[in-house]
Order: C-alpha cells, then structure tokens, then sequence
C-alpha cells in the first residue's frame, strides 16, 4: 500500500442531487489510485471525467482502469508536471472531476499528428465541434458554453491549436493547458477514447446551467524596458537577435549581469512580456543556446515587442484573483486549473507551497501543472489560466488578477 491521500469530494446540488464531484488519490499503486479516484467522483448519470495524472504511474494500467471503472462517461486526461486537488498540490498522484448530465452538456474532439497541423485544420475542428454540440444542446451559446484544451506539452505547436481553435469557436472561450511529464520534459501523453497517446490534443466544449468564469492570473508587471525582436525563428521558439544584438547578450544587459551568468533564475524572474488586446501575456525563456541566441517556451516572430517583467508578490497576486472570481460569480465549487510549471519551481523555491495549496484547496481547485497555458487564443507562460464554476447568473470570459 503506498501513500493515500484520498478523499475531498465537494460539488454542487441540484434537486438535492450532488452533480459535479471532485476528488484525489496518492496511492502508488496505478490501480489503486484509479479505484479511489473512482470511489470519490463516481456518481449515477456521469457524462463527462476529466483527470491529471503523474507520468510516473503506469498509463497501460491507468486507460483500462479508467475504461473500465467510468463506462459509459466520456472520459479525458493528460500526464502532468504536478496535479491540484482537494489533498493540494502533489506529485504522483491522479486528481479529476465528474460532472453529471445535469451539470453540463459537453462534446469531445481530438486531434492527432499534431506535427502536421495546419490553421485550417483547427478552424474546421472547431466548427464540426460546435456544430455536434449544438445538435444536442440546441440552446449552447458564448454565454452559457466554455471550451478547454489539453494538448501534448512537447509538440512545440500551441500557438497554431490555440489561435485556430479560439478562430473556430467565435465568443466561446478556450482555456487550456500543455500536458506534463514531471521534470523530464521527455513524453507527454494525452488520454481520449480509452487510451494515452502523444502527438495529440483533445477539445472539450461544454454548455452548462451553471454559472461560470474564465481568467488568467501572472505575478507579474512589465517595466519600461523595451526589447524589440530583430531576428527569430519563430517555428524553433527561438530568438536570435533583441534590438539589433544578440539576443542573450542583449537581455543579460538589460539585466544589469553578463551573458555567461544568465540561468533559469534570472529567467524565472525577469521573464518578458508582450500586450496582446491590451493584456499582458508572459513569454518564458527556457535557455540560452550555444550561438548566443534565446530559447523560449512560446514562439515569438520578428518586429513583436517585449518588455522585461518584474514580479510581484505571487500569493497576494492569487487571493485577489480567486476574490474577484468570487465577487463575480459567487464562491467557487469548482476551479478547473492550469499552472504553470515555472510557477511551481518559483512556489517550491520561496518556500510558498503551504500558503499556495491553501488557498487553491478552499477555492475548489482540481488541475495540473502545466509545460504551457492557453487563454482565449494565447499560448503562455508563468501564468495560471482556469475556468471557475459557481453558482449565480452565468457570465462570459473575463480576466482577471493580472497584477
């Protein structure tokens, strides 16, 4: 018997039925953790799980289990850099939700061979999805439907699926995360029609009668350094060149430090930042390659201006995100997250992991740590990026925390 940390079903009550069910396991045992991740969400009528699971355990096991215990429900997931749920934010553990049919309505599409993707491709998807939902949802519009993303983590094509999607699916917004495999960053799988593959990504379009909120909330601000890209490689995620130099030379100066000093702490906390429709969206650096030039973790194409980022402090940044949610939506029983792994690095490192997992766990929080967010059409970094459920009038996307 391994670790357990079962248990911390919540959901919401319609006609004194609970309809959505929230719940984790840190068992080792793959078998094990799907049983009692079973044991707290299962309920009569189930039609849509979703689940985020170690990369750890074994996903051969994982898929028939998972077909097995949630028959007739649709069923998705992904691998994960860290899971979020009701025992907090772990490591080796399987977390998820379950919603009952009169919790949501939903329709799930995949897509494989992402390597070969193509705008169009997305568009057409987006629309065939929307089109399935409609026919048995007639009602579903921007203001009662949301759509979110998982997608392989390592298939380097984000911006393509998330600009595509967001194009195909008009006022319904797109949130999303990019699939994990610990600190590897070797595989990643997605699971959809009973089984885990790479190389793909899985839509969900969901209406529902209750009310809902997408955000995304950064610790960070941007400063008035400017860093015009001068030459990049944006299909690579590689910069080469910042105002005319070499692109690590040219942000270690900004920096105040030498080039052969730049490491993942000064990229964790001086990311860049670019305003997209007047919203700052984080570019993350991951390294500085052997010819000088940048690599991030989102394509950047030449002429994009950025602008250093500074941090703020990352707990505040967050509670006053999850109040605003709460102020618009009423207190959530459900926030289906996307964090980024960067995030969780600077968490762990500033010894923030009680304070953080607290204030995730009494908002209802159930999600992963991510290689990438999506929001609204916008591949990112360092950001966390959720749809909330709660239990007013619903509402459209907004965002918001953004310090």
């Amino acid at each position: 018997m391994g670790q357990s940390c079962a248990g911390g079903t919540k959901g919401s009550h319609m006609g004194g039925e609970q309809t959505i069910r929230i719940a984790q396991s840190c068992a080792q045992d793959s078998r094990e953790a799907v049983a009692e991740f079973h044991a707290g969400v299962a309920q009569p009528d189930a039609t849509l799980v979703i689940f985020f699971c170690s990369s750890e355990y074994d996903r051969d096991v994982l898929a028939a289990e998972m077909g097995r215990r949630f028959a007739g429900a649709q069923v998705v997931g992904c691998t994960t850099a860290g899971e979020i749920g009701p025992a907090g934010c772990r490591d080796h553990s399987i977390t998820g939700v379950s919603f009952s049919s009169a919790a949501c309505t939903a329709v799930i599409g995949r897509l494989e061979d992402l390597r070969q993707f193509q705008i169009s491709d997305g568009v057409a998807f987006a629309h065939d999805l929307r089109r399935r939902l409609g026919e048995i949802a007639p009602e579903s519009d921007g203001g009662n439907s949301f759509a979110f993303l998982l997608v392989d983590g390592l298939s380097g094509h984000e911006e393509l699926l998330a600009h595509s999607l967001q194009e195909g699916l008009s006022e319904i917004s797109l949130v999303g995360g990019s699939a994990g495999d610990g600190m590897s960053f070797d595989s990643t799988f997605i699971y959809c029609d009973g089984r885990f593959s790479s190389n793909t990504a899985v839509l969900v379009l969901a209406t529902t009668p209750l009310p809902f909120t997408e955000f995304k909330t950064q610790h960070f601000v941007p400063t008035d350094e400017r860093l015009v890209v001068t030459e990049a490689d944006p299909s690579q995620r590689v910069v080469r060149e910042i105002n005319g130099l070499p692109a690590a030379e040219e942000y270690a100066r900004i920096l105040g430090i030498d080039a052969g000093d730049l490491d993942p702490v000064h990229f964790a906390a001086s990311p860049v930042v670019v305003l997209i429709d007047g919203a700052n969206y984080v570019r993350s650096i991951q390294k500085v390659n052997p010819d000088g030039s940048l690599k991030f973790y989102c394509a950047i194409d030449r002429g994009v201006v950025l602008r250093v980022a500074k941090g703020v402090d990352l707990v505040t940044n967050l509670e006053t995100a999850l109040s605003q949610v709460s102020a618009r939506i009423g207190p959530p029983q459900l926030v289906l997250t996307f964090d980024c792994i960067l995030r969780k690095l600077e968490i762990a490192q500033d010894g923030l992991d009680e304070a953080v997992g607290d204030i995730l766990r009494r908002n209802n929080a159930v999600g992963f740590n991510t290689y990438g967010e999506q929001f609204c059409g916008v591949h990112v970094n360092q950001t966390l990026t959720a749809i909330a459920l709660g239990f007013g009038v619903a509402t459209g996307a907004t965002e918001v925390g953004d310090a």
